[in-house]
């Protein structure tokens, strides 16, 4: 397990949050900063003793929050997680042989999930193991699960894909079985592909869910393991934070 590195993503703004003046991972879920509740169980699951924590605007008032216990790295624009990830390239390049990502605003992941992602990566050998969500619909407290991106197969089952909601047709909005964005990569493979990514979508930006189409293209398995619902879920509104207040 030494040799899986923890990247996570905490670059964002909170633009729709009620303190805008804080970068979203430091939103205050009972007291606590939300980045705190996911660096706890990652420390938890033993999987990573040092985080690489991807940090954009207002990145030195999350040190200063945070400590100095962790690798910081600075994303200089908000560019998508596909770029987010490619910023760590250079401090993790050559020196790990497996990537696993995880999202500052989804405070709600266990460390036993955390792990059985990265043992089911290393158990499996494939180059890309994905958290799965299966939601019966979008009502109640699933509402937000409909921002999510959707899975695609082929005929066959396989991945094949992710498609974004912006990008999705009316018809790929009912699928239900959505990305919380929980990916463990081959690094090897990760490095020589996150630069093929393109940013020909609604947004302008790359998307790291782009990397499950390129493999399925190169005739690759995507390994997957099936996740909670109520661990995927993001904070990105007041009222989503007040879900995941209830939940905890």
């Amino acid at each position: 397990m030494d040799k899986v590195q923890i990247i996570i993503l905490a670059g964002g703004l909170g633009k729709r949050m009620a303190n805008k003046e804080l970068p979203k991972a430091l939103t205050m879920l009972r007291g606590r900063p939300l980045l705190s509740y996911l660096l706890e169980s990652v420390k938890k699951s033993g999987v990573c003793p040092r985080p690489v924590i991807v940090v954009g605007r207002m990145a030195e008032k999350i040190r200063e929050t945070i400590g100095s216990n962790y690798t910081y790295v600075f994303q200089p624009k908000p560019l998508g997680t596909g770029h987010a990830v490619m910023c760590a390239q250079a401090e993790l390049e050559g020196r790990v042989k497996d990537i696993l990502v995880l999202y500052a605003d989804q405070p709600l992941i266990s460390p036993a999930t955390i792990k059985r992602l990265a043992k089911t990566h290393l158990k499996e050998g494939q180059v890309i193991t994905v958290g799965i969500v299966k939601v019966p619909d979008f009502n109640n407290w699933r509402a937000g699960f409909y921002d999510f991106g959707r899975f695609i197969r082929n005929q066959n089952g396989d991945l094949k894909g992710i498609i974004e909601k912006k990008d999705a047709s009316f018809k790929q909005l009912s699928i239900r079985e959505i990305n919380p964005g929980y990916y463990c990569f081959q690094a090897t493979w990760l490095w020589q592909n996150l630069t093929k990514l393109k940013n020909s979508n609604a947004q302008k930006e790359y998307y790291l869910t782009d990397l499950i189409k390129l493999a399925f293209g190169q005739g690759q398995k995507i390994a997957s393991i099936v996740i909670s619902p109520k661990e995927a879920l993001g904070v990105n509104t007041a009222e989503q934070l007040e879900l995941a207040e209830r939940i905890i």
